[in-house]
C-alpha cells in the first residue's frame, strides 16, 4: 500500500505541475483551456477532500497546517496515507 501512495501521491505532483505551468506558459489550442478547466476542478475537489480529511482525522490525529497542505495537494493519496497512520495508531493501542 506504501508504494501505491507514493506513486500516487507522484502522478499527482506532476499533475498539479502541469496544470500550475499552463497558468504561466499557457500551451497551444484548447489544451490550454481543458488545463484550466481541471486545475479548478482540481482545486475545487480538493477543497472537499480537506472537509472530510479535518472531518475525519482531527479527532484521531494531533493535525498541523502542513498535514492540511499535503491533504489538498496530494488528494486521496494523501487521505490514504494518513488512513495507514490511524490503523497503525489502532494496532498499537490494541
Amino acid at each position: 500500500m506504501k508504494y501505491f501512495i507514493v506513486i500516487g501521491k507522484s502522478f499527482t505532483l506532476i499533475t498539479w505541475l502541469v496544470m500550475f505551468y499552463n497558468l504561466f506558459m499557457p500551451l497551444e489550442g484548447q489544451v490550454s483551456i481543458i488545463l484550466n478547466i481541471l486545475l479548478f476542478i482540481t482545486a475545487v475537489m480538493h477543497c472537499f477532500q480537506l472537509l472530510i480529511f479535518n472531518t475525519m482525522f482531527s479527532s484521531l490525529l494531533k493535525l498541523s497546517a502542513l498535514d492540511y497542505l499535503k491533504v489538498y495537494f496530494f488528494g486521496v493519496f494523501g487521505l490514504l496515507e494518513y488512513r495507514q497512520k490511524v490503523l497503525e495508531l489502532d494496532k498499537n493501542n490494541s
